[in-house]
């Protein structure tokens, strides 16, 4: 009886152990996904204008605060909350959790995606939009459009139950928030000056490339957090086998992501572009997230070469043959990178992995369900995001006017500027 007691003493404490370093790997990784939030201000800020600089960086961290308080009030319930298939409730406030880690790890490391998705929208819409109508998209996205397309795969709705896989948001995040940038630069039209009176496209570089740069690294860095503690879990030999995994194919598909677009440039425009390295080096990213645990390390450096390139491909059409001005390419990484990202999921799915499981045996099957998955939430972040911008733009106006937009939002919208 006493030696009983005495391992039953063990398992406990092991059990807790167990627990506690999984709740700490699920942490770390919530505060390297929102170091994420810095990569995205200083790339939006570098590849914008000076005198929007203050502008962009205040939406980023409104981005942020406005995320966290309406992820908690609403947006974790309907998204991982009991309900239908396509809708999830379970109250205000966030959810219990069954799971190895605490419901408080959970939710603040998911609150941490719900951010970043709402915050690919600002740099498809910069330097022409008003602050004050960003706030109320920003609590939207937060509240129901990302949390209502979550549910129908993270939430066990029914994109889940066809056996569609998004390990860390290809769709999930990165499509939504690319298909709401979509959206959003249609019906603000492009900055002034943008193309000429024969709609041929005129560019307007950033300030400042060294800060694009940075915010890359800081982007690579964090993406770390977003796809490895994806796993929710750091103890025994086969989680250990698979963060490995994830940290290999996710930093293989940006360094080939970012070849790639080197490439590509230096062959169709004669000269190597930093500025497309750093989108091809983020096409990479995000189109391995849905995939980093199911693809082999070989299959990961082609995704990021065919996700890169037609990147590139698609920031030449959406701006010359599309005339929608993206100032720093967010559809084009985020929203098709992550429809492709997700469609190559499916095509290089690798039973071999330890501890994969592809659905589908056949190939063309596989890739079915993950472009029917990934178009289903294209289309519903693109209709639901055209309806909400059209509703601001007839009510309180979604544009800034001529003469703020020509001379900088800085001053006009927050009374200061970044540069003195």
């Amino acid at each position: 009886m006493i030696m009983y007691d005495a391992m039953a003493s063990v398992v406990e404490e092991s059990k807790d152990f167990v627990n506690g370093l999984d709740t700490v790997w699920v942490l770390l990784g919530a505060m390297l996904v929102f170091w994420m939030q810095a990569g995205f201000a200083l790339v939006e800020a570098g590849m914008t204008r000076s005198k929007n600089t203050a502008n962009i960086l205040m939406k980023n961290f409104c981005d942020f605060m406005c995320g966290s308080v309406i992820y908690w009030v609403l947006g974790f319930s309907i998204m991982y909350g009991a309900g239908t298939c396509f809708f999830g409730w379970e109250g205000f406030g966030f959810i219990g959790s069954d799971s190895n880690i605490p419901a408080e790890c959970s939710f603040i490391f998911q609150t941490m995606f719900c951010a970043t998705a709402a915050t690919i929208v600002s740099g498809a819409m910069a330097e022409r939009t008003k602050f004050s109508m960003y706030f109320v998209y920003s609590i939207v996205i937060s509240a129901l459009i990302y949390p209502i397309e979550g549910h129908w795969s993270w939430g066990g709705g029914w994109l889940a139950d066809l056996g569609f896989h998004d390990f860390a948001g290809s769709t999930v995040v990165h499509l939504c928030g690319g298909a709401l940038a979509l959206a959003g630069a249609m019906v603000l039209g492009p900055r002034i000056g943008k193309y000429d009176r024969e709609g041929k496209s005129r560019a307007i570089p950033g300030h400042n490339l060294s800060l694009c740069v940075l915010g890359v690294f800081c982007l690579w860095i964090g993406w770390f957090g977003f796809n490895p503690c994806s796993t929710l879990a750091a103890t025994g030999y086969a989680n250990a086998v698979s963060i490995s995994h994830v940290f290999v194919t996710t930093n293989m598909a940006a360094a080939t992501g970012g070849l790639a677009s080197l490439v590509y440039t230096w062959l169709v425009d004669g000269k190597p572009s930093l500025s497309m390295v750093c989108n091809g080096v983020l096409a990479g990213l995000v189109g391995i997230t849905a995939g980093c645990d199911t693809v082999s390390i070989g299959a990961s450096a082609l995704i990021g070469v065919i996700t890169s390139v037609i990147m590139c491909i698609s920031v030449s059409f959406i701006d010359k043959v599309c005339k929608i001005d993206d100032p720093v390419g967010a559809i084009s990484v985020h929203g098709v990178g992550g429809f492709v990202g997700t469609v190559l999921c499916g095509a290089f799915c690798n039973p071999a992995i330890d501890g994969v499981d592809c659905g589908s045996s056949s190939v063309l099957g596989r890739m079915g369900v993950e472009a029917l998955g990934a178009a289903a939430v294209g289309v519903f972040a693109f209709a639901t995001g055209l309806i909400l911008f059209e509703i601001i733009k007839h009510t309180h106006g979604l544009r800034c006017d001529r003469r703020i937009e020509e001379e900088g939002l800085d001053i006009y919208e927050h009374g200061e500027a970044c540069y003195n």
